[in-house]
């Protein structure tokens, strides 16, 4: 359920703020901007979370569980597009007649007059929010800031520092991308996805060339040179609106080059050159994968359009150590190294092997793969089927449906009926087992999906951990 378009005209929200599905990653961030702006908020969610407790801490008023009572007298309501019409909490808003707005909106609200610098793209929208973040915070520019997953360096996925730029996720998935006004947008790239919402891969791209046109006068557009998508939003784009491109493509005004690893295989850091300014600039990255070399030139792009030397930018990047979901370490057992990652669409999940298999070296790479919604499953089952055999073992889980009903005729077997070898398992804890007994020391496996996969991550660790033991102790497996 998405609220109609409510131009909040800049105006401060009518408070209390109750957010409706207040622990999601996205509601959440919403909700800690606007408590350190000091605007009373209130918010429900289906279940108690640790999230929950910490917005209660900094002084919001939570309800587990979703009842028509938790709705203020009066104020303003947000909502994701998860919230669906028959919520009790959203009848009793449109009951009384309270302003609903999508979070999106209220966000977009909280960022009004201020330096806005939002990140969209079909892929690593998350992580380069994030590198974004942690350059000029580390450059010491204070940036207010509202990520849809939380990042180690920054230890929150939102903060509001009261300086006068503020760096935003844009989702595009739900078209609330629109609903931003930054001065600076950033696009990774644009490819044929979420059709559940938007039918077609033409209005995938209509949407972002909207995106592009709502830039201001002196707004910037940095796009990916190396993805055909974003390179036609950047051709698109006039003046006196500016771009700059980035990558690996000889047209890209910030050029990619020499790229190496250094250091060890377990413990290396990728080391590049970016080239179109008065001088060549070396600059090194802690996280793994050309997507994330692509992540980072965006992100020192941003930086020198907000005045932030060189020298300094490539310094306060290398602090950077990834952001959750996003390829992270979830432990090691028996000599095999677990990591999970967010992937679910077939670009992302080559990425994410691609750098695996560095990871990896000559060891094998294993994919624990859960679907996410049925309708993606059913458009892209045979990118996903490519992407994935990539990967030395595959392990398939039933589709995780979040928003959607179930569908009889689609489901992992869509996948690995395409992909000879991978094996789809119905039950989960025979999987997380499976996917295990295939590892032996110095693979990596790696558990990938944007639905409750990351919890097997841990789980793939405990076993390991207890197979080494076993083996130690010479007891039977």
């Amino acid at each position: 359920m998405n609220a109609g378009p409510q131009d909040t005209g800049g105006a401060r929200l009518r408070e209390p703020v109750h957010f409706i599905g207040l622990g999601g990653a996205g509601m959440s961030a919403v909700a800690r901007v606007l408590l350190g702006q000091g605007v009373r908020v209130s918010g429900s969610d289906a279940a108690d979370s640790r999230g929950l407790r910490a917005l209660e801490a900094l002084g919001a008023e939570v309800h587990v569980g979703h009842a028509a009572a938790a709705v203020p007298d009066d104020g303003t309501v947000v909502i994701s597009s998860a919230i669906r019409g028959t919520n009790p909490e959203l009848a009793e808003a449109h009951r009384r007649g309270l302003p609903v707005l999508h979070r999106s909106q209220a966000l977009a609200a909280a960022m009004h007059g201020l330096q806005g610098v939002a990140v969209a793209g079909t892929h690593g929208k998350t992580t380069t929010t994030a590198m974004i973040t942690v350059l000029l915070r580390e450059a010491g520019l204070a940036p207010s800031f509202a990520i849809g997953g939380d990042v180690a360096a920054l230890g929150v996925n939102a903060a509001w520092t009261g300086g006068d730029i503020f760096v935003a996720e844009a989702d595009e998935s739900d078209g609330s991308f629109l609903n931003y006004a930054p001065r600076i947008a950033v696009v990774t790239n644009v490819e044929a996805d979420h059709l559940d919402h938007y039918g077609t891969a033409e209005a995938v791209h209509a949407s972002f060339r909207q995106f592009a046109q709502q830039l201001p006068e002196d707004g910037l557009l940095v796009a990916c040179a190396d993805d055909a998508g974003a390179a036609a939003l950047a051709a698109d784009v006039h003046e006196p609106r500016r771009v700059r491109t980035y990558g690996y493509a000889a047209t890209a005004d910030l050029r990619i080059s020499d790229t190496r690893a250094v250091g060890s295989t377990t413990n290396s850091l990728l080391s590049f050159a970016v080239d179109g300014l008065d001088a060549q600039q070396e600059l090194q990255l802690g996280v793994p994968g050309r997507h994330n070399i692509l992540n980072a030139a965006a992100a020192f792009a941003v930086a020198l359009e907000l005045g932030v030397d060189p020298a300094v930018a490539a310094s306060a990047l290398s602090l950077f150590s990834g952001a959750a979901r996003r390829f992270e370490a979830r432990g090691e057992g028996d000599g095999v190294r677990v990591f999970d990652d967010y992937a679910h669409h077939p670009t992302e999940v080559q990425a994410a092997l691609t750098a695996a298999r560095t990871v990896a070296g000559e060891h094998r790479v294993h994919a624990l793969f859960q679907p996410h919604l049925f309708s993606r499953t059913r458009e892209f089952a045979a990118g996903f089927a490519s992407a994935l055999s990539l990967a030395d073992s595959v392990t398939v889980l039933p589709v995780y449906a979040a928003r959607e009903d179930p569908v009889a005729d689609v489901g992992g077997w869509t996948i690995t009926d395409l992909l000879p070898g991978a094996a789809y398992i119905e039950d989960p804890q025979e999987a997380v087992r499976a996917a295990a007994a295939n590892a032996q020391a110095g693979d990596i496996i790696l558990t990938i999906g944007a639905g409750d996969v990351t919890q097997y991550g841990l789980q793939l660790v405990t076993l390991l951990r207890e197979r080494a033991d076993r083996d130690r102790s010479g007891g039977a497996a």
